[in-house]
């Protein structure tokens, strides 16, 4: 399904061809990244669980976004919000406005079905864009502090500063 179309990119329905391309952009980037990943993304859209989406530019796969319906974990998982959980833009696609592409996507898909949606990112340095991205766009933090491996960390607890470091935002729809 094509959710967007324009003069810049294409948004549509992630295809297993896609996760090929997908891997070796990040590889290139110096990610660690797994085919398990984006297999376990098509199955949870094939089951219904979410929507994910890539963005094409000029015919190549240059960024990729994930709605679950439901969040899985973190301090909204009771509340039945949708998430946006993986966004990413491959380095060479950025400042294009790709990424503000397929957060609007993910956002009017979510808004949808909630009158909030929610996002956790990752604290250490290569999520600073993505920080601020999010907060131009009107997230704020949801107050329970740092998140590391799926509980909230709390103080003076040792943790490490990678992937699994998060602190939670969320963003109300506007009624205007």
């Amino acid at each position: 399904m094509v959710y967007y179309k324009d003069e810049i990119c294409l948004i549509r329905n992630l295809e297993k061809d896609d996760i090929e391309e997908i891997l070796r952009g990040e590889r290139a980037q110096g990610w660690h990244v797994s085919e398990e990943k984006y297999l376990t993304r098509l199955k949870d859209q094939e089951e219904g669980k979410c929507i994910s989406v890539v963005a094409e530019h000029e015919g190549s796969v240059a960024g990729y976004v994930n709605l679950y319906f439901h969040q899985l974990k973190g301090p909204f998982a009771s509340l039945g919000y949708p998430e946006i959980v993986d966004f990413g833009v491959l380095e060479k696609y950025r400042r294009r406005g790709i990424g503000a592409r397929l957060m609007n996507v993910a956002e009017e898909i979510g808004f949808q079905s909630s009158h909030v949606v929610c996002i956790g990112v990752g604290l250490h340095s290569g999520y600073g864009s993505a920080q601020r991205m999010y907060v131009k766009r009107g997230y704020v933090p949801d107050g329970s502090g740092v998140w590391y491996q799926d509980k909230v960390c709390e103080p003076y607890m040792d943790c490490c500063n990678d992937d699994d470091l998060v602190l939670y935002f969320s963003k109300g729809k506007c009624f205007t």
